[in-house]
């Protein structure tokens, strides 16, 4: 007996001593019959052992509570006495208190007076000394370094080229001194050294009462001295001896640091951050001096240590709440107004704001009244803008891989991140321990006095809500880090991008020969990394590496693939940067969260269960390389996602790029089957991912089970040890509990992992080959004899690497043998046939191809914002350059014009007139404040090119390269731009060099002119050199009209009839047609966006939304069995529960216990780790009359039990698994069918929706929308309804068991709903702005992406760069506000969680002894249960309403107008329909919108079969509107078309458009080959093919294709111009023609060909067909003249209809007919030499127009006389007339070209 009572009192003696007593207090529950009492052990024997505070008159003897029971050993005496003996000994040291330092309600004497008073404070004050001594004395060390001389840098540093994509000067923010977070006003410093940006206000902000709080502070820190002085003097309890000196030490330290602080805090001798010490102090001593006020509370003491405890603690909270409730820093904080937005609060926050996200509040309560708009959401802090981010990024030196360099960049804030997990997980487990303390004190209420009870309940919200501000800190410091990670990527990856090599030069350059073979040779497969590679890709790389093993080749080239182009560009800005920054927004959870709690409950779980806990922990361990598996998995299946979906946007972007062709074609269906098939490639990888994804699922949940499982038969069947339910329920809920930070850790690796694939593709883009422009050019251009000069100098240039050879020997397009000078100031033309490296040239100039030897002279190789105008003439040292395709900006007019250049008005007005754009800006409704929209999808060809030359011509540059600026305007207009533009007042003293077809225009009045041939220069210098050389043909010799002489000032209008031209799309038609009936007002109306502002849906997501998504993951049937399994899996959890209850039940003896285990299984995040589990624990334990004894197991089969735990968890991980499961099943079902039905509606959409809808919104639905429905909806669905269920059976089981909490309950619900609604509306706005905010910044990349070549020829990257942060900025604003809100309400639902659990615990205070423990454990762990529910739900469902926010977007454009029906069975025309061709109108007339005027009017006219028709009239004419109504790209209003008879109203538009064919003015082409481009569907032979090919000139007649000659051995690069060096040896090196091998590559859009042949493919592609009607829309603008008049002999001998809208009237003044139009009507219809006898008529005055009467008539009379030579009777002799008319008007054209090969050979 007396051994058993020495253990049990062992275990009990943590009881602490009473303060007064030093006398042992037994506890009652001693698990033995003996003593269930509590009573006092009487201590009769040496005094000595008592404590030194107490006085021997304390020692009096005290009896036993209990008088019967005085049986108390004297054994039990002895162990007292001798525990408390050595408890005093060590008493005796100073600080050396004897552990535990926590007796039964209070802390040990010894503590509290050597370590609360002395100890602590000490280290405290020490620390903050020893800090503040080592800051300033670096401080000190700095400045005056500082204050030394700069060593001078020796010579001129040379450029690299990074500098231009450096952050612009204004954008270099000065980093914020590192005394303070904000900028400071502070004593005469003001820190605002260019801060400001633009139209900026600054406004600082003072903290109310700065002053007066610091005397305050200064008053209450007197009081605390004056409190220890008196306690040393009175020799008081509390305050005497060292403890006193202490206090008196660390009050007077502070006194001094609040002094400095006040009367230094405004000048320069200012100490930094001071304010962060006293406010540390306060803090902790206010903590110190809680713990003794409560003791002088609960125990009886002396008055006046009473009183000054009393006074201290109160002055203390004083400073102490001054401390969290002022600002932080109580500083004055600038805050900057930029553009009007307001600035950010967070630097306005006191600390208690801070951690409890107050500051939130304003903009969740602005959210809540009215939607949020942009311009109401808070600015960033100038710390977290992108380029204050940037600058501090770009000085850190990066040694290591990117990951790694960002982490050590990031470091500080990191670690802060984890040391703020780490206290939240370890707070964690504080509510579940108290709750279990609670129930064991209410099993045992005369174990401890009462405050103890109260102690606990007050504990139980307060370590909860401390969890909860670490949680927030830790989730709120990982989102600034996102931020700023995001910037720092977008801004890299985007300064890269204006760096990029331009491999196949992106404005047009020639061509890449490179053919795909797939032998394996070494070469071969270089070739083929080289040919995936140089669509932009590492160049360099195929060839540095050439020693590498041909296996890793193949890996690097097929990786490439997924890299190589626009598309993937985009990705990684959109996709990647986003993936690799939500990451680090969690980091924590993996390297700080999840381990803090493994350690701990690992411990808690040893102390429960002892040695039986490890075979859990073996179980553990087994799992964790399990869930790296699963991650390694994941990241697998991420890598296919990742590339199946760059495949499936790459493939949709370049559909919906070239929509209107495809249209054209009738090919949508065709096009919409290749999309599908990316997509079931991405869905299959998709799947494989949610099939993963459950199984990982599954396996987090059957491990709780297996865990519980082996523990509990090792501790009953090996260990035999009676298995309490105290320790079962422990132990479960703790293994419970451990799941979440493995689960945590699984996800987090995998999430880790994905997120390195991101990083890695990143960091691969960021090491790709940048452009050598900068070094090419160098600083200036002075030559070898220190002129300046532009041109080349014995320069070859190659297209790609330099020694890339193809595998057919063949090299890249090379510019040969190059030596030019270009005549400054002057006007200089290129000119040659098309494709013979004209564009090339200006590419090389411009530094954009790969030198391979000699140089390049040109001023382009510094930053235009570095370059100073000359005063004179107003003109700097740089380029202009007009690309062949118009690049513009999606801005206004205006806007691209000025290209942000000071607005010079009488300039500006100058240049509209020269380039000819007044009249274009008349008939557009904004004038010039139209918006261009994507890629000038507002305007016609010739508007753009014009725009483009105007931003060239108003520039202050002194040099301007014109790329073939004439070729989309019409010829009159091409005379006036030339006449007043060109050779007009603006360009005097500028350098013109001018690339042009236009020869007998632009040659006689030049000053110089360069022809070339296939990359060789075949003659240069002045016109009349060339002519005489025979180098130009008769066409150059100056005409009477031509306008050579230079004109000395810019008229003042336009005539009316220049400007003139047709192709106008759609949008500005309709807007010209409503014009004509306003009358001209001067005044604009205010700018209107309407068509291109993307918008916004308002308010909650509609229902129509959901049921969208819903039904589309299928039927009733399958929510019927969605609901059955979701019904299991929630029932499995109650069936475990009751399974328990019984088991216990087994061991209680006369009363049932209801037991009960969590419901709260969810993983969705560390937030559930709630307090629940433990509520059980004691509640099996029934008061005093039920009692245990280890015998009472024999009758209990533990085994059966166990096993049958074991049975209910599987079923229900079962379920978990079929759940998950059905649900991804449903979602991918979803999946497919949305992007269907997204991909039928947009390609079936009217043109009207791509004119006034950017590539951009509809790319943004496709990529992030999409990803959203794939992958976020169905995780986050499942959670809703999981979260619905577990609240619905919560409910129903407390309403069962404690009807009363549902009265509370009603209002905590309201509450939450009420927080639910205020934080919807606010994140719901927010996260909509962020989308849509989205678009811009991947526009503006797509926009730098297609006109990177104009920027660098600008030199302007830094604007671009400086528009770029500003877009990032503007995208992250709502997003961190949106999580801002989301950190707000996760900290006011955990707030009223807590109040729950306070509440309850009070409840059970009140009603002690009258609820029995297990109820009350059932109250409480339920009550805590519901709050974290309802939170999630609240969370989930607005995550949820934010994905549906995808779908939203998605069905906004499933509701876009369709066109006509592709195929209209009963009106099915014929097979051969048109077979014969004959086109008629009759009375048709036709409008864009309903509200516009018509376009067409009344029009009736017939073109009779086989006849070719030219269309003129001037801009707006309705030329265009035309070919559109005949493909029905606009529906009749009245009238009809007939072709053949067949009304095309009545038959599918797939069959009337694949009768008829178009070639449109812009030539649209797809990447891959020339073959796949002609023919994409396979429908031809080679034969066919290569006759089309030299029908259009692109082949010679004397060519051979390829294979059927031999081909000349290899030469590279070098040799060959080796061999073109050597003297005796003729030059071999040339260009091979590409088109003789049908399978050369055609990069994207064509890039790869220049403008000409990208032309010619189309109208080759068009002649394919052999079609009955040919309309051809401007559709030979961009080809020399020679080939046109080649081209023009092929159409005419063709036996079509031709319908062509012309510019050159060349080409159709002997066409059979002439239709003139004016504003939608027909003005003339009549054979052109007709037309031109007329005396005022239309077209005579055209012809008149362009300079060139005479040769136009002369041609027209040629051919009227064919046709007159013969009667005219039948049809059959009307075509032999028509064609041999046709051949003669060839031959006239032709003659004059006999220069070109072919041209006369039509």
């Amino acid at each position: 007996m007396t051994t058993k009572f020495q253990f049990q009192f062992q275990r009990l003696n943590r009881r602490w001593t009473r303060p007064g007593f030093s006398l042992f207090p037994i506890a009652g529950d001693l698990r033995g019959k003996h003593f269930p009492f509590s009573c006092f052990l009487p201590v009769h024997h040496q005094s000595t052992t008592f404590s030194q505070t107490s006085s021997p008159a304390q020692h009096r003897r005290l009896v036993p509570i209990d008088e019967r029971q005085t049986h108390v050993s004297e054994t039990v005496t002895n162990i007292t006495i001798s525990w408390l003996r050595h408890d005093n000994a060590a008493e005796m040291a100073f600080a050396a208190c004897s552990w535990p330092i926590w007796r039964t309600d209070d802390f040990t004497q010894c503590f509290k007076q050597d370590y609360l008073s002395v100890l602590l404070p000490l280290i405290v004050i020490g620390i903050s000394f020893l800090q503040l001594a080592l800051h300033n004395t670096f401080r000190a060390v700095r400045l005056k370094r500082s204050r030394g001389y700069d060593p001078l840098t020796n010579g001129i540093t040379p450029i690299s080229p990074p500098n231009h994509t450096d952050l612009p000067v204004d954008e270099e923010p000065t980093l914020e001194s590192d005394d303070d977070e904000g900028l400071v006003i502070n004593g005469g410093r003001l820190a605002l050294v260019k801060t400001t940006t633009k139209g900026s206000i600054v406004q600082a902000d003072t903290p109310p009462g700065q002053t007066l709080s610091v005397v305050v502070e200064e008053l209450a820190i007197a009081g605390l001295v004056a409190v220890n002085v008196i306690g040393l003097l009175y020799d008081v309890e509390v305050k005497n001896g060292l403890a006193g000196i202490a206090g008196l030490t660390v009050w007077v330290y502070v006194l001094l640091l609040a002094t400095l602080r006040l009367f230094l805090g405004n000048t320069q001798w200012r100490v930094p951050r001071l304010w962060n010490h006293t406010a540390a102090i306060y803090s902790c001593q206010w903590l110190f001096a809680l713990v003794l006020f409560r003791s002088v509370l609960i125990h009886t003491v002396s008055q006046m240590t009473q009183v000054l405890v009393m006074t201290e603690f109160a002055l203390t909270s004083v400073l102490f709440g001054m401390a969290i409730s002022t600002r932080k820093g109580n500083k004055t904080v600038l805050l900057e107004w930029e553009d009007g937005i307001p600035p950010g609060r967070e630097n306005l926050a006191s600390l208690f704001s801070h951690y409890t996200f107050s500051w939130v509040d304003s903009i969740v309560w602005d959210g809540w009244r009215e939607p949020l708009e942009l311009k109401r959401v808070w600015n960033l802090l100038p710390r977290d803008k992108a380029a204050t981010i940037l600058a501090a990024y770009r000085q850190a030196k990066k040694t290591t891989s990117l990951a790694f360099h960002l982490v050590k960049f990031f470091k500080g804030m990191l670690f802060a991140q984890a040391a703020w997990a780490i206290v939240s997980g370890v707070f964690t487990f504080a509510p579940t321990l108290l709750l279990k303390a609670i129930l064991e004190y209410v099993e045992n209420p005369t174990e401890a006095p009462r405050n103890v009870l109260w102690l606990y309940v007050i504990l139980l919200p307060v370590t909860d809500i401390i969890r909860s501000v670490g949680d927030a800190q830790a989730l709120w410091i990982g989102r600034k880090i996102c931020i700023n990670i995001r910037a720092i990527l977008v801004g890299e990856i985007y300064a890269k991008a204006l760096r990029r090599k331009a491999a196949a030069g992106k404005d047009s350059a020639l061509g890449a020969d490179k053919k795909k073979d797939e032998t394996p040779k070494k070469d071969g497969i270089i070739s083929k990394a080289k040919r995936l590679l140089g669509l932009g890709k590492k160049e360099s790389q195929a060839t540095a590496n050439e020693e590498a093993d041909a296996s890793k080749k193949d890996a690097k080239a097929a990786d490439a693939d997924e890299q190589a182009n626009n598309g993937t560009i985009i990705n990684l800005m959109s996709v990647d940067s986003f993936k690799v920054s939500e990451v680090t927004a969690y980091l924590h959870f993996l390297v700080a969260s999840a381990p803090t709690q493994l350690i701990v409950s690992i411990l808690l779980l040893y102390q429960v269960m002892g040695l039986s806990a490890i075979p859990g922990f073996i179980v553990m361990a087994l799992l964790l390389p399990v869930n790296i598996a699963f991650g390694k998995g994941f990241n697998k299946t991420q890598k296919k996602i990742m590339s199946a979906t760059d495949k499936r946007i790459h493939t949709t972007n370049e559909v919906l790029q070239n929509i209107r062709i495809i249209k054209y074609f009738a090919w949508e269906h065709r096009f919409a089957k290749i999309v599908d098939e990316k997509r079931k490639a991405e869905l299959q990888a998709l799947r494989k991912r949610f099939m993963l994804w459950a199984a990982a699922v599954a396996v987090w949940n059957t491990v709780p089970i297996l865990i519980t499982f082996f523990s509990f038969f090792v501790y009953t069947v090996i260990e035999k040890k009676p298995l309490y339910p105290s320790v079962a329920f422990t132990a479960i809920s703790l293994f419970m509990l451990l799941r979440y930070p493995l689960d945590q850790l699984g996800d987090m690796i995998a999430h880790v992992q994905e997120s390195k694939v991101s990083i890695d593709r990143i960091e691969e883009f960021l090491s790709e080959e940048e452009t050598e422009k900068f070094e090419q050019l160098g600083e200036d251009n002075i030559d070898e004899n220190g002129e300046r000069a532009i041109g080349f100098r014995n320069a070859t240039f190659i297209w790609g690497s330099k020694s890339t050879v193809q595998d057919d020997g063949s090299m890249a397009f090379r510019l040969l043998d190059l030596d030019v000078d270009f005549k400054i100031g002057k006007l200089n033309v290129i000119t040659g046939p098309t494709g013979c490296g004209k564009t090339s040239l200006l590419m090389a100039l411009l530094g954009e191809m790969t030198i391979m030897n000699g140089r390049v002279l040109l001023p382009g190789g510094r930053s235009r914002e570095d370059v100073r105008p000359d005063p004179e003439t107003g003109l700097a040292e740089t380029c202009a350059y007009v690309a062949q395709q118009a690049w513009l900006v999606n801005a206004s007019i205006k806007e691209n014009i000025l290209f942000s250049a000071p607005f010079d008005e009488e300039r500006y007005r100058d240049v509209i007139v020269a380039c000819a754009l007044e009249h274009d800006l008349e008939i557009l409704d904004n004038g010039d404040e139209t918006l261009v929209g994507e890629k000038g999808i507002t305007l016609s060809g010739g508007q753009k090119q014009r725009i483009s030359l105007a931003r060239a011509v108003y520039s202050n540059s002194k040099h301007l390269l014109l790329d073939d600026c004439l070729s989309a305007v019409d010829s009159h207009t091409a005379q006036w731009i030339f006449t007043n533009c060109i050779m007009g007042p603006l360009m005097a003293h500028r350098t013109c060099i001018l690339v042009s077809h236009n020869i007998p225009l632009c040659v006689p009045p030049a000053d110089f002119v360069l022809t070339m041939s296939n990359g060789r220069v075949t003659g240069q210098g002045t016109p009349k050199e060339l002519i005489e050389a025979g180098k130009l043909g008769e066409d150059a010799i100056p005409k009477s009209t031509a306008g050579s002489a230079h004109v000395s000032r810019v008229p003042s209008r336009v005539p009316s009839s220049v400007g003139e031209e047709s192709g106008d799309t759609l949008l500005n038609e309709a807007d010209r047609s409503s014009q004509k009936s306003k009358p001209k007002s001067p005044k604009k109306e205010p700018k209107k966006q309407d068509a291109l502002e993307e918008t916004k849906a308002v308010g909650a997501v509609k229902w129509p939304v959901m049921k969208l998504y819903l039904g589309s993951m299928g039927g009733w049937g399958f929510w019927l069995l969605a609901g059955l399994v979701f019904s299991a899996q929630q029932l499995s959890g109650v069936a475990s529960n009751l399974w328990i209850k019984e088991w216990a039940n087994q061991y209680t003896l006369n009363e049932t216990a209801s037991a009960r285990f969590s419901m709260n299984s969810y993983s969705y995040s560390a937030q559930t780790l709630s307090p629940t589990y433990f509520a059980s624990i004691a509640n099996y334990v029934k008061g005093d009359s039920t009692t245990f004894s280890a015998t009472d197991n024999k009758d209990v089969n533990v085994l059966y039990y166990l096993t049958v735990l074991a049975l209910i968890g599987g079923a229900g991980a079962c379920a978990a698994l079929v759940r998950d499961l059905w649900i991804f099943f449903g979602s991918l079902t979803a999946s497919w069918k949305l992007h269907d039905r997204l991909m039928k509606a947009v390609t079936g959409a009217r043109f009207k929706f791509f004119d006034v809808t950017p590539l951009g919104q509809i790319m943004n639905r496709f990529s992030k929308d999409l990803e959203a429905v794939d992958q976020e909806v169905a995780p986050i669905a499942i959670g809703v309804m999981a979260c619905l269920l577990g609240i619905t059976v919560t409910v129903v089981l407390i309403a069962y068991i404690t009807p009363a909490f549902l009265i509370p309950g009603v209002f905590i619900t309201a509450a939450y709903v009420f927080l639910g609604q205020f934080y919807l509306h606010s994140s719901r706005d927010l996260k909509r702005l962020e989308s849509v905010e989205r678009s811009p910044l991947f526009q503006q990349f797509g926009e730098t992406l297609s006109g990177v070549t104009t920027i660098r020829a600008y030199g302007d990257e830094r604007r671009f760069i400086r528009d770029n942060l500003a877009r990032i900025n503007k995208q992250l604003r709502p997003f961190i506000y949106l999580w801002a809100a989301n950190r707000w309400l996760a900290f006011r639902t955990d707030l009223l969680g807590d109040f729950v659990a306070f509440f309850a615990g009070v409840f059970v205070i009140i009603s002690l002894g009258k609820v029995d423990p297990g109820s009350a454990g059932i109250s409480l762990s339920y009550a805590i249960g519901f709050a974290d529910n309802i939170l999630w739900l609240v969370r989930l469902y607005a995550m949820n309403e934010q994905n549906m926010n995808s779908v939203e977007r998605i069905k906004e454009y499933l509701d876009v107008e369709q066109e006509a029906e592709a195929i209209v069975e009963k009106n099915r025309p014929d097979k051969n329909w048109p077979a014969q061709g004959s086109v008629e109108f009759i009375n048709y007339s036709t409008r864009y919108r309903k509200e516009l005027d018509p376009v067409l009017r009344n029009l009736t006219f017939k073109i009779e079969a086989r006849e070719k028709i030219g269309i003129v009239g001037r801009t707006g004419a309705g030329k265009s509107s035309l070919t559109l109504a005949i493909f029905r790209a606009l529906e009749a209003d009245e009238g009809k078309i007939l072709i053949d008879g067949v009304d095309i109203g009545q038959v599918g538009l797939r069959d009337l458009r694949e009768g008829i064919t178009i070639v449109p003015q812009e030539p649209t082409l797809f990447m891959g080959t020339i073959r796949t481009n002609l023919d994409p569907f396979d429908s031809y032979t080679d034969t066919e093919i290569f006759a089309a090919l030299r029908r259009v000139q692109l082949i010679g007649p004397d060519e051979m294709a390829l294979g059927s000659a031999p081909i000349p051995p290899a030469t590279t690069a070098v040799e060959s111009i080796a061999a073109s060096e050597e003297p005796s040896r003729p030059p071999t090196a040339t260009n091979k023609n590409i088109f003789l091998d049908l399978s050369s590559p055609v990069t994207e859009s064509g890039n790869n060909l220049s403008q000409g042949q990208r032309q010619l493919l189309c109208l080759a592609r068009a002649l394919l067909k052999n079609p009955s009607v040919l309309v051809m829309d401007e559709a030979t603008a961009s080809i020399d003249y020679a080939t046109d008049a080649a081209i023009q002999g092929t159409i005419r001998e063709l036996t079509s209809t031709i319908i062509t809208i012309a510019h050159r009237l060349q080409t159709i003044v002997d066409y059979d007919k002439v239709l003139v139009l004016d504003k939608g009507q027909i003005v003339e219809y009549d054979h052109p030499y007709k037309l031109l006898k007329k005396a005022n008529g239309t077209f005579r005055s055209m012809c008149e127009m362009s300079g060139d009467f005479t040769s136009l008539q002369a041609a027209a009379k040629k051919a009227f006389k064919t046709t007159q030579l013969v009667d005219v009777d039948d049809d059959e002799e009307e075509v032999v007339a028509s064609s041999s008319g046709s051949q003669a008007g060839s031959g006239t054209t032709a003659t004059a070209n006999s220069e070109q090969p072919g041209g006369s050979t039509a």
